[in-house]
């Protein structure tokens, strides 16, 4: 016995309305709703009742002219798991897509494609296959079976079927129509959220590519989104930023394969990716992810892909998600781009001031610092006092050490190169560097706002701290893994160096220790090392931030 919804109206004996006055109000209940899911399944719970249908189903046609979507009407959840997979258009489901013309049947069993029922499926007997077009192209088809009484589906069945199927398609048109207009919006917002908040926020707790995972995620209504970024001498990827599910074991991973080349995308169009793509470009995903959709951002530099993703059985991604997400890619690079000049102008406008101060200096400071070691070695010739004479000669040499340092001072204003890479940019190099040749990949997590918070000598004591950790590691530590955990939070930086290899109670080797511990305290903060036999080692410093890495200088408000 087939229950019907309570949306759709019903006779004063609460059985379906009959005939054209029931067609009426199945017409009725099919457009009072423009959501493209709700629509359908209406749509086949219409059909059901028009027709007294026990079972009832709507199979929509992919691209691959296969059942993409089967939407039943009948079965109960429990039937449908031990049916099995959903069919996908073979058979007489497969006859409509072939030629989409209604069909009748007095039993579905005895028709001569009519095979591969599965153990546990219902028994099906009298069967009404309708099409649905649009504009002309066939969207998908009604299937009907089991005309409760074990009477055959009529002529005028039919008729009522094709009827309904013809205002379907207006029906589904509109919510497509609307879906599509949802879809772009919900990109667009998602895009100029992104850009208002990488160009005009304050605070500097997260990093530019964070935002722009967060925002894609919500935007593509995916359960992941991921940034990759090239990474070594054999152009793999690694996941620079993610946000979502499994984001803890995809951050900082290495993606290598030999067929990862032909899994990316070569333009700045999107492409899709199967499971089996998903795997190997993001390995730390797993089975989690049935489909992704991958595009390059623009820009110079390394090249960095967004991929956001779906589970299995998830809609699509459709033609409007290719198109958006292109033009989501190219607003939220060109705000990074906005945001990369800007620094660049601040970081010229540092540089300006010391070319300033190093002119003020010498063409200033110096010639009078110098001028007055003249006049007062003049005042030699006043005098014959042998202690102001000793006292003269003290002063005129602690003038020369002064222009001495002045001008050291001013050789390192000026030796300052004026266009430096980024900070994360350095560190992935130098990562990238000295794992090069090595069979272990590295596992690299940055987080925070690493480029605006660490620059100048701070940066230098940073990677050298990092590249001993790292030689150490990989000369001696006979590790499977080893992670670099780098995050920027508040007023602190914390740089941690794992690894799970023999570990060690004592060091005969003490130079680099000693170099790291003091680049920490230059910094003002400190280092540990802690280490277990057969246990593994990290290495751990920890340093004050500026306080200006703390306030962002926002671009626009």
């Amino acid at each position: 016995m087939v229950t019907y919804p309570d949306e759709l109206p019903r006779g004063s004996d609460g059985r379906p309305l009959a005939g054209v006055e029931h067609l009426l109000a199945a017409f009725a209940a099919i457009a009072d709703d423009l959501g493209l899911d709700t629509v359908l399944e209406r749509v086949i719970a219409a059909a059901c009742q028009l027709v007294d249908a026990r079972y009832g189903a709507l199979g929509v046609i992919g691209g691959d002219r296969r059942l993409s979507h089967f939407i039943t009407v009948g079965l109960e959840e429990d039937e449908i798991r031990r049916i099995g997979p959903l069919p996908t258009g073979h058979g007489v489901l497969g006859l409509l897509i072939t030629e989409p013309r209604p069909v009748r049947l007095s039993d579905l069993r005895e028709h001569p494609l009519a095979y591969g029922f599965p153990a546990h499926h219902p028994q099906m007997t009298s069967f009404l296959g309708v099409p649905i077009r649009i504009h002309g192209r066939v969207f998908g088809n009604l299937y009907l079976t089991e005309k409760n009484g074990g009477a055959d589906f009529s002529d005028a069945d039919e008729q009522l079927v094709v009827s309904l199927a013809s205002a379907a398609g207006v029906a589904i048109e509109n919510s497509r129509l609307f879906d599509e207009a949802t879809r772009r919006t919900r990109w667009l917002e998602g895009g100029l959220n992104a850009v208002r908040e990488l160009l005009g926020r304050q605070g500097r707790d997260r990093d530019d590519l964070e935002i722009l995972s967060t925002h894609a995620l919500t935007a593509s209504q995916s359960i992941m989104s991921a940034v990759l970024r090239e990474f070594g001498t054999e152009r793999d990827v690694i996941c620079e930023a993610a946000d979502g599910i499994d984001v803890e074991v995809m951050i900082g991973r290495q993606s290598h394969s030999s067929t990862l080349p032909e899994r990316l995308p070569t333009s700045l169009a999107p492409i899709l990716l199967d499971e089996d793509d998903v795997a190997v470009v993001l390995p730390g995903a797993g089975r989690s992810i049935g489909a992704a959709l991958c595009c390059r951002l623009p820009g110079e530099g390394d090249r960095r892909f967004l991929l956001v993703g779906r589970p299995p059985g998830a809609s699509v991604f459709s033609d409007v998600d290719h198109e958006m997400m292109r033009t989501f890619a190219s607003h939220v690079s060109l705000a990074l781009e906005l945001v990369r000049v800007h620094r660049q102008q601040e970081q010229e406008a540092v540089f300006g001031d010391r070319d300033r101060i190093a002119r003020d200096l010498h063409d200033l400071v110096i010639q009078r610092l110098f001028a007055a070691g003249l006049s007062i070695q003049s005042l030699r010739k006043y005098t014959p006092n042998t202690d102001a004479l000793g006292r003269i000669t003290a002063i005129t040499t602690e003038l020369d050490a002064t222009i001495k340092e002045l001008r050291d001072t001013i050789y390192s204003l000026r030796s300052v190169p004026q266009i430096t890479p980024t900070f994360t940019s350095t560190v992935f190099a130098l990562v990238a560097d000295a794992f090069d040749g090595h069979e272990l990949a590295p596992v690299l997590q940055l987080s925070g706002p690493l480029d605006t918070a660490v620059d100048g000598e701070q940066a230098d004591h940073v990677r050298a701290v990092l590249l001993e950790g790292l030689s150490n590691a990989l000369r001696h530590a006979e590790a499977r893994a080893i992670t670099v955990t780098m995050r920027a939070a508040g007023d602190r930086l914390v740089l941690e160096i794992a690894d799970d290899g023999r570990g060690f109670e004592g060091s005969s080797r003490r130079s680099g220790l000693e170099n790291m511990k003091r680049r920490a305290e230059l910094c003002g903060g400190s280092l540990s090392i802690t280490s277990t036999l057969g246990g593994g080692t990290t290495v751990r410093l920890e340093i004050p931030l500026p306080a200006t890495a703390t306030t962002g200088s926002p671009i626009a408000r």
